[in-house]
């Protein structure tokens, strides 16, 4: 009982202390509605409104910003106000805008374009040159924008991009290698390139011809200038300038030549077990000393020098041991010329008896320019049709790439390492695109390498309207039956573009495929 009494006396206490502290918190409210003039009371108020609005605000703000950070980080494609090469990719999948630029920029992408020096023009193929804009890249370069960063900077940069349009530029890539090569080929059809020194030897005679400045492609330069073409799209209208580059010609090495030249006679052999050809190679040297050729190139200036020979032939020569030295036809190719038109078949025998009988070693590479020489009056070529800057006209030995066509196919067929190739300005009547080689004396060689284990003899006969090559040597395990594939590929306004495969068959069974070369040709 007296604990309840205490509760209750506890409770009536703590009743009167509230009642005492309500009456307290009144009196203060009246006391400075007292002291308020009705102004500050306004004042009051606004402020409270004010403190209000500015606290909505943010929080409005604040739940913007993250609806907006939501949807940006949810949104998969690319961001309003984004264009590649001028082209809108805004609100597109990365895959999407790639489709699209690639069936755009496509049709703005020339075939060709014409590159210009001077009076000289040529064309280049750009789906040969694998020419094209890396869309791939720009499309993930697109895509990234807005969201690369922290949600700050990725909010701030999409923003931005409402107001203030971006447009991408996109890489333009291409085949490289192959591009080089054919500017590298270039310098030697310019009319005014560099001639390089070379030498032969006619008759017992070393002649060495003067090369003479002139110029070449800057390659690198002219990549750049291509590039900016295409890039402006300004490849439909107008010729890329090709950029060129003063070039001397090397010095006359009479030492390097005479290292070159001089040797000793060597007899021709071979062994049964195991098989092996050495064939007989005659002995050579200066019948002057080597002070007096460096003082006679040293004291004029020349076109053409002459240095005497010495020739040293073998006992035993490499016909002596006949056809047991080289027992296989490995491959032969033949091709038809017009007989009655005498000075180039005249041209065509010349060329064709240097090269018979030609004995090229394993590892040995064949150079058609060295084993024939230059086409001079004295060495008997005559007038007859060449190509000049697209033009048909008279010149000194003329038509003797029939000669380097038929050895080039003659060597495929062999399967030899063709090392150094050139195809004409115009398809040749006498085989398929693709399947010509051309030389210019001093510019353009025909190489190829006697990749082999065993020698190779190369016999040419030129008579009765046909120059054949046969190529003898001994057959191997690892031979395989060679096919060559050529096509046109293309055509243009101006040009013509082909390829050609060597495929190669073993059982009947095709083993490898391989690219020749792709070529353009000029239009006649």
């Amino acid at each position: 009982m007296s604990n309840k009494n205490d509760l209750l006396e506890k409770e009536e206490k703590t009743a009167k202390i509230l009642e005492k502290e309500k009456k307290d918190i009144t009196t203060i409210e009246k006391n400075m509605d007292s002291t308020l003039t009705p102004l500050e009371k306004k004042q009051f108020d606004v402020m409270s409104i004010f403190t209000l609005l500015v606290v909505i605000f943010i929080v409005s703000l604040l739940l913007l910003f993250g609806i907006f950070t939501l949807y940006n980080s949810l949104n998969r494609n690319i961001i309003s106000g984004i264009s590649i090469k001028g082209i809108d990719v805004s609100s597109l999948s990365p895959s999407d805008a790639k489709y699209r630029l690639d069936h755009e920029l496509k049709s703005k992408l020339p075939e060709e374009i014409t590159l210009k020096h001077g009076e000289f023009e040529t064309t280049l193929s750009l789906s040969q040159m694998d020419v094209s804009f890396d869309t791939k890249s720009a499309t993930d370069l697109a895509y990234q924008i807005g969201r690369n960063g922290n949600v700050f900077e990725n909010n701030f940069q999409i923003i931005s991009c409402w107001f203030g349009k971006i447009n991408i530029e996109p890489n333009i890539t291409f085949n490289k290698q192959l591009l080089r090569k054919n500017l590298e080929d270039l310098s030697s059809q310019l009319p005014d390139n560099v001639v390089q020194s070379s030498y032969y030897i006619e008759n017992n005679e070393l002649i060495i011809t003067s090369g003479k400045e002139g110029n070449v492609v800057n390659v690198e330069a002219t990549i750049e200038a291509i590039k900016n073409s295409i890039s402006t799209l300004s490849a439909f209208t107008q010729p890329v300038e090709i950029v060129v580059k003063s070039e001397q010609p090397k010095e006359i090495n009479i030492e390097q030549i005479y290292q070159e030249i001089r040797k000793d006679p060597v007899d021709a052999s071979y062994t049964k077990e195991p098989f092996a050809i050495h064939p007989s190679e005659n002995g050579m040297d200066f019948q002057i000393s080597l002070e007096e050729a460096k003082a006679f190139i040293a004291s004029e200036k020349k076109e053409e020098y002459v240095i005497p020979l010495r020739i040293i032939t073998p006992n035993i020569t490499t016909n002596m041991i006949g056809t047991e030295a080289f027992p296989d036809l490995l491959s032969t190719f033949s091709t038809r010329y017009v007989a009655s038109n005498w000075n180039r078949a005249t041209n065509l025998m010349l060329a064709g008896r240097k090269i018979n009988g030609t004995v090229v070693m394993p590892g040995e590479t064949f150079s058609y320019n060295k084993v024939v020489g230059a086409r001079t009056i004295a060495a008997g070529y005559k007038e007859a049709p060449i190509y000049v800057e697209g033009k048909e006209v008279d010149g000194l030995g003329g038509g003797i790439c029939q000669i380097t066509s038929t050895l080039y196919n003659a060597v495929i067929y062999a399967n030899l390492e063709i090392t150094q190739r050139t195809n004409h300005q115009f398809i040749p009547s006498y085989v398929p695109a693709s399947r010509d080689a051309t030389v210019v004396y001093g510019a353009l060689d025909f190489q190829f390498k006697n990749n082999r284990n065993y020698p190779i003899k190369l016999v040419c006969t030129v008579a009765n309207g046909i120059a054949s090559f046969q190529i003898f040597g001994m057959k191997q395990e690892d031979d395989c039956e060679v096919q060559i594939s050529s096509y046109e590929t293309g055509r243009s306004a101006t040009s013509i573009y082909s390829e050609a495969y060597k495929i190669l068959k073993r059982d009947g069974q095709v083993v490898d495929r391989q690219l020749l070369s792709k070529d353009t040709y000029k239009k006649h």
